[in-house]
């Protein structure tokens, strides 16, 4: 019996649809990963490494999955109506080597995360609920991959069509869920960007605080106005707010301390569902308080410099 030949439309529907398949896999499971650090964050981990759930990571995982998902099931929706019209697409060499390699990556994939987990659990460390959600997610999605094209390389999609169909649609109802999901858990875009704005506030605060303290060491009082801290030799500029652009509110509360005011768009501060937040030692060092917990709305904060631990320049020559 003559072998099929590939076309080119064979080769670039199964190119396409491999690369769309683990593209998604890989968002989707890094997606799921990022709702379990938020939910159940890790009490060792977080105590040297900082998670933000507002970084670039999750939104680029959205958007990839709502794009890579359509496009998926697009293309394997024409691969099968393809091989329903013409048989002998069945047979040739690309189908073959794209569903063997699939259940072959799906099954080392399966074993590698039963070896982490077994390799945790004698090492002694303590098996977390988040930890136990990840394995239990890469299992779920592997075994899944692996017996869905274990199907398909026996024919099983071909002779029952109607519940291909519904893997189909199953598939996509389970990317909008966990696409929705993520805005209950991790929040809306506009409940993520005000938080990002705050973030940016918090930032700009921190750096007209160190700005305070350096022109205190420089002249044993404090600047009257934030204007007084401007200096196109160093080229430090002032801060604005990031989305009025107005000037944040600075005043002058005695020889060594001051108030700075901003408005905040929603409560945060130093953590992050309980998780400290990253803040540059060298712009708290020698301020009394140095807390950075604000709730919605106008919030000042009140420092006043320690001259033990932040001398003028003049005493430490």
């Amino acid at each position: 019996m003559e072998k099929a030949k590939i076309t080119p439309k064979d080769f670039v529907l199964w190119v396409a649809a491999m690369a769309a398949l683990y593209s998604g896999v890989f968002a989707f499971i890094r997606l799921v990963f990022d709702y379990i650090n938020q939910v159940f964050p890790n009490p060792i981990t977080n105590a040297y490494y900082y998670y933000d759930p507002y970084g670039g990571g999750v939104s680029y995982e959205m958007a990839a999955l709502i794009v890579l998902t359509p496009v998926f099931l697009i293309l394997m929706r024409t691969i099968r109506k393809d091989i329903k019209r013409d048989h002998s697409r069945r047979e040739v060499w690309i189908r073959r080597w794209a569903l063997f390699l699939t259940i072959a990556l799906a099954a080392a994939t399966m074993v590698i995360d039963l070896i982490v987990l077994i390799h945790t659990f004698l090492q002694g460390e303590d098996l977390t609920v988040g930890f136990l959600l990840k394995v239990a997610v890469v299992l779920l999605v592997a075994g899944a991959g692996f017996f869905h094209f274990l199907a398909d390389l026996r024919g099983y999609w071909e002779k029952e069509p109607g519940r291909a169909k519904m893997i189909n649609w199953a598939v996509g109802v389970l990317v909008l869920v966990t696409i929705v999901a993520g805005f209950f858990i991790i929040g809306t875009p506009q409940e993520i960007r005000a938080k990002k704005q705050d973030a940016v506030r918090i930032n700009d605060l921190q750096g007209i605080q160190w700005q305070v303290v350096n022109y205190w060491q420089q002249k044993e009082t404090i600047p009257t106005a934030l204007a007084d801290l401007s200096d196109p030799l160093m080229g430090y500029m002032l801060p604005v707010d990031p989305k009025t652009a107005e000037s944040y509110e600075y005043k002058k509360t005695g020889n060594a301390s001051f108030e700075l005011c901003a408005t905040f768009a929603t409560e945060g501060g130093n953590t992050t569902n309980g998780r400290p937040m990253p803040v540059d030692p060298s712009m708290g060092k020698g301020i009394t308080p140095d807390s950075w917990q604000h709730a919605a709305g106008r919030v000042c904060f009140t420092r006043t410099i320690d001259p033990e631990r932040y001398p003028p320049y003049t005493k430490t020559l």
